[in-house]
């Protein structure tokens, strides 16, 4: 007898490939074959990811590293080269987001090479063509004729896509997946700190709000806003993350005068976050909406929560969808209100919102490997 073939699935991320997000795809192989496209110009180290990786050529690649290459490749826009060759014989190609030019490549293929396309969209702000700059709007037209499911991250992206003109029956909600497992509480529990420690992590970007987190620690260590009962608080904070705001936000600890309670570190290997939640004593995600993003799904949430780590989090986005009732929440840019929801929450001793860990269960690489198979399953039963 002749092994039944399984469906071949092609994922794209252009140079996004990343351990966080790859991770449901390595639970499905029993049922699907999957292979990633991996990049020399890749932003993340996926090589622990259980996946056959495709080495594929890209125009970055063939450019300088370094700004410059970036700079170059603009006029051009990215492609990946020979993609024709490395799709042949797919029955199912999975990209993401309307507007990302691996998604627009896959999209005019297809005819030729009749997969099914699938993508994932985190975009939970739906720009059309008015808000999308002048080389993503045929992007975008392409890749909403021609995707068979979009696999909506979140609600709030799903409602997105319907202003973008998906049609309902095209889109179905599809939140992504990590591994749980991996982020477990400290045994014993949290034990209490002179100096608790708050973890802000994310891209040292304005619209993070790590700003608003230094401006709150600040009124906690000069007292102005205390426990309560007047107790006083001298919290620490450690920034994980890097990007053009790093020195920016050093000053500004230091202006602030709370630089020698602030530890900013630019790479941390994604293996070594469980060891960051169960050091810490909350997380802070301050994100702020900008005219063209909020936060989306927001993996860390997912993470923390498994790691029974309490949560303050700001509404931008998709926050309050992702934490549901597990979380403290503030609104964005309300540094005064994060600092007295820290001061009577995580820092004061309370314990954290009851069924973390089993809000986390709904975001667990098996549960997302489960919703995946399902969608996988129903789009091939009806090709």
């Amino acid at each position: 007898m002749h092994a039944t073939r399984r469906p071949r699935v092609v994922v794209l991320r252009g140079h996004q490939a990343n351990p966080w997000e790859l991770r449901p795809w390595e639970r499905i192989g029993e049922r699907y074959d999957v292979a990633c496209l991996s990049s020399r110009r890749g932003w993340f180290d996926a090589s622990a990811v259980r996946l056959t990786s495709v080495p594929t050529t890209t125009l970055r690649g063939l450019l300088p590293p370094g700004r410059l290459g970036d700079i170059a490749v603009r006029l051009p826009g990215d492609r990946y080269l020979g993609l024709g060759r490395r799709l042949a014989g797919a029955d199912i190609v999975h990209a993401q987001e309307l507007g990302y030019w691996y998604s627009m490549q896959a999209a005019r293929l297809k005819p030729r090479l009749g997969f099914r396309l699938v993508l994932t969209v985190w975009e939970t702000l739906p720009f059309l063509d008015a808000y999308r700059n002048v080389r993503t709007r045929p992007y975008r037209r392409a890749t909403l004729a021609a995707a068979d499911l979009l696999l909506a991250a979140t609600e709030r992206a799903r409602t997105a896509l319907l202003l973008e003109g998906a049609a309902p029956e095209r889109i179905r909600v599809c939140p992504p997946g990590v591994d749980t497992s991996r982020f477990a509480p400290p045994e014993g529990g949290r034990t209490p700190s002179a100096e608790p420690l708050v973890l802000s992590p994310g891209r040292l970007v304005w619209e993070k709000g790590h700003q608003d987190v230094l401006r709150a620690v600040t009124l906690l260590r000069r007292g102005v806003v205390s426990a309560p009962g007047g107790a006083p608080l001298r919290p620490r904070v450690l920034i994980v993350g890097d990007g053009p705001e790093r020195e920016r936000l050093r000053r500004y600890a230091d202006d602030l005068g709370v630089g020698e309670a602030v530890e900013l570190r630019s790479f941390v290997p994604y293996d070594e976050m469980p060891a960051l939640y169960r050091q810490a004593s909350c997380m802070v995600l301050g994100s702020l909406p900008t005219w063209s993003w909020e936060e989306q799904f927001g993996m860390v949430i997912a993470e923390a929560m498994a790691a029974e780590l309490p949560l303050v989090l700001s509404t931008s986005g998709a926050i309050p969808e992702v934490g549901g009732e597990a979380a403290d929440y503030v609104a964005p840019g309300d540094w005064v209100g994060l600092a007295e929801a820290l001061a009577r929450g995580p820092l004061s001793g309370a314990p954290p919102h009851p069924g973390l860990r089993e809000r986390a269960a709904a975001f667990s690489v098996e549960a997302a490997a489960a919703r995946l198979t399902a969608a996988y399953d129903e789009l091939l039963a009806g090709a």
